[in-house]
């Protein structure tokens, strides 16, 4: 609607070039505020039409943690903790604290799905990013001292609306779920990989998730970015010493 105004009182003032002026710069307008009506992000995820404060990012990260939480059939304390920790750290308190508020009051109760959530955060998020989401949540399921079978399907569910590759998921995962084969796993090779792919590897995942991905994110996304560069960084020291290469 605004635009619409503001092309009427431009034309007024400046004829045919200050209509168009008028009609862009209203469009801004009622872009940023919403004022034709149009449903904004939260809305055609998760249905109604409150208006929220906290951004959009944060309360559908929100909402994807609380799957993660509830996947095993149980609320973990350590689990709630270490995302409110997650978040202040990430937004500072008072935006943490009102970001959880408006998913008690608007989102908990109604049926969220990550299906949703996923497609809209792949429109607007680069892939570094989607990994990063991926283990932050894994994070969440290590909270209580074990990642469950059915933490671990949910996440994989979660990964595939994020597109991200079963190879990098399975990654992240080693870094959490580890076996004798994590290191291998982290890396995304084989314990059959010679001298030079692993080496080649190494080279590879680093790049993959060099912090600097992360640069512009708040510290919470770079902190998790340093974890995994340095859990790619013990992947290939434990390899090299176990195997006795330089």
């Amino acid at each position: 609607m605004v635009k619409y105004i503001a092309a009427v009182i431009g034309f007024a003032y400046k004829g045919f070039f200050g209509a168009v002026t008028g009609y862009i710069i209203g469009s801004i307008i009622d872009t940023f505020f919403d004022t034709e009506g149009k449903k904004n992000p939260l809305t055609s995820v998760f249905g109604g039409s409150q208006q929220v404060s906290p951004g959009d990012f944060e309360l559908n990260l929100l909402s994807l943690a609380s799957l993660v939480i509830k996947a095993d059939g149980s609320v973990s304390q350590t689990e709630l903790d270490y995302v409110r920790g997650y978040f202040v750290q990430a937004y500072g308190k008072e935006r943490a604290n009102a970001t959880f508020k408006t998913f008690n009051e608007v989102i908990k109760n109604r049926e969220i799905s990550a299906q949703r959530i996923c497609h809209y955060l792949n429109q607007r998020t680069r892939y570094p990013v989607r990994l990063q989401i991926i283990h932050f949540l894994f994070g969440i399921a290590q909270a209580d001292g074990t990642v469950s079978n059915a933490e671990v399907n949910e996440l994989s569910s979660i990964a595939g609306f994020f597109r991200v590759n079963r190879p990098d998921f399975e990654s992240i995962k080693a870094m959490f779920v580890k076996n004798s084969e994590s290191a291998y796993k982290i890396l995304e090779i084989s314990s059959t990989a010679t001298e030079a792919e692993v080496k080649q590897a190494y080279r590879t995942m680093a790049k993959k998730y060099h912090p600097d991905k992360l640069q512009n994110m708040d510290e919470a996304y770079r902190k998790g970015a340093e974890e995994k560069f340095k859990n790619v960084q013990d992947a290939y020291e434990s390899i090299r010493k176990s195997r006795g290469f330089k």
